[in-house]
């Protein structure tokens, strides 16, 4: 593809001294090779990429959409013609794309695929609840329960309803910043214990044999691996306890937690559109799905959960 200039976002992204690398990414080669367009969508979290056609995007258009991605932490491309070789091509370019531990969801054919919204009805005609309102039990973030989390989880929209079926966002940077000095300084250092299904035990999307989880443990206050911003890394719907609490401690802790994760300039509502694609970074952001559409329409996306590759490093400023 053919380069040009940077499009500046519309409003304002994080401040300088958040993301210090940010003012050297759009101020230099930037603005010479890139016909890119980076568009705000939300106060602190979301944008939008037009220009692109990720099936022939080369390196350096790449480099500008992970620049932005790690900017706002969700990023979404619209109006994108994809098979699944192209959309798996694409998502390797974020990292190791891993199979989600649901096989029972899992596209046939591409087991790193997940099918999301597909097969909702059961033979007997009933609704599948665990199908149709997927994501949408709670906010929350994908991969806690393993020992290395999901870096990023990647969607393709493939059939979109006529109303309703959005995903919402929040930034964990938001909800670390907003949280009362007191709490910053009881979480320094402790970990959570998160497994698949948490507390409630919701394991309904795995096989029988796959439902014994071996809980992992995580730093609460947590440090982006690239941007080295503190976030609040934490599930109410996959964590089971805070390490050094004993068990009523924690729960309230939890509870509390739980009322500081979503801040209201910290969203981005996000209205699916046949051939989006959309990247979020779980390091950093927790979602949602609003599980309101019209139950006898199709909202169906392939979806794929992405690792970090072994021995990498911090994304060094340009």
């Amino acid at each position: 593809m053919t380069f040009g200039a940077v499009c500046a976002p519309m409003v304002a992204g994080p401040t300088d001294a958040e993301v210090p690398w940010r003012v050297t990414w759009a101020a230099s080669r930037w603005e010479e090779e890139s016909m890119i367009e980076v568009r705000r969508l939300g106060q602190q979290i979301g944008a939008e990429i037009r220009g692109v056609d990720v099936k022939t995007l080369d390196d350096a258009g790449f480099a500008a959409i992970y620049r932005a991605w790690l900017d706002y932490n969700v990023v979404v491309v619209p109006g994108q013609e994809l098979q699944i070789e192209d959309f798996l091509r694409y998502s390797r370019r974020f990292g190791v794309v891993h199979p989600h531990p649901s096989k029972m969801t899992r596209h046939p054919d591409h087991p790193e695929i997940t099918l999301l919204g597909a097969d909702k009805f059961g033979p007997d005609g009933q609704l599948n609840l665990a199908i149709y309102r997927r994501g949408a039990e709670g906010w929350h973030t994908d991969g806690a329960y393993d020992q290395e989390p999901f870096k990023a989880t990647q969607l393709y929209a493939l059939a979109v309803p006529s109303t309703g079926g959005d995903t919402l966002f929040a930034s964990m940077y938001a909800a670390y910043a907003a949280l009362p000095h007191r709490l910053k300084q009881r979480l320094d250092g402790r970990n959570g214990a998160f497994t698949y299904g948490g507390r409630r035990k919701a394991t309904a999307l795995l096989n029988e044999e796959d439902r014994d989880w071996t809980p992992v443990f995580h730093p609460i206050i947590r440090t982006h691996f690239e941007t080295g911003r503190k976030a609040l890394y934490f599930d109410p719907g996959k964590i089971l306890r805070i390490e050094g609490l004993d068990e009523p401690e924690s729960d309230a802790l939890i509870e509390e937690l739980t009322g500081h994760m979503i801040q209201p300039a910290g969203q981005y509502r996000h209205q699916w559109r046949k051939g989006d694609v959309v990247i979020w970074d779980n390091r950093c952001s927790y979602h949602r799905a609003a599980g309101d559409y019209p139950p006898e329409e199709d909202r169906i996306h392939w979806r794929v959960s992405i690792k970090e590759r072994a021995g990498a490093g911090p994304l060094a400023a340009e």
